[in-house]
C-alpha cells in the first residue's frame, strides 16, 4: 500500500496532529507532505489546504476518506479506518468532519496561529 498525506505546515493545530500520527506510524507507511511548502500538489493548492488530502493507491480522497486512509496506514488505529469502509460510518465521519471545518480557524487561533 502507497499512501501520501497532504497536511498545511503552517497549521499549528495541524502540525500537533501530524506529529502524533508520524509517532504512531511505526512502519513507516505514509509518506507526509507540507501542502504549504515547495511540495508537488495533485490539486490547486488552495484547495489541499482547504481540506484534508490522502492519495491512497494512486487514488486521492479528501475529508473524512482521506483521515480513514491514514489509519488504515496505522497499526493502532486500523480497526477505525477499516471501520470507515462502511458506507454509513464514513457518511456520520464526513459529516463531523465538515462542523469540525467550520470551527477550525478558531481553533488555529487558539493552538497558535493568529
Amino acid at each position: 500500500m502507497s499512501l501520501s498525506v497532504w497536511y498545511d505546515g503552517d497549521c499549528p493545530l495541524c502540525r500537533r496532529e501530524i506529529a502524533l500520527m508520524r509517532r504512531l506510524d511505526t512502519r513507516g507507511r505514509i509518506d507526509f507532505v507540507d501542502a504549504a511548502g515547495p511540495a508537488t500538489c495533485p490539486v490547486d493548492r488552495a484547495e489541499l489546504l482547504a481540506r484534508f488530502h490522502a492519495m491512497e493507491d494512486g487514488r486521492l480522497l479528501s475529508g473524512a476518506a482521506a483521515f480513514a486512509a491514514m489509519w488504515r496506514a496505522i497499526p493502532l488505529l486500523r480497526p477505525l479506518g477499516l471501520m470507515a469502509r462502511h458506507r454509513l460510518v464514513l457518511h456520520a465521519l464526513e459529516r463531523a468532519y465538515l462542523r469540525f471545518l467550520r470551527i477550525r480557524l478558531r481553533l488555529q487561533r487558539w493552538f497558535g496561529k493568529p
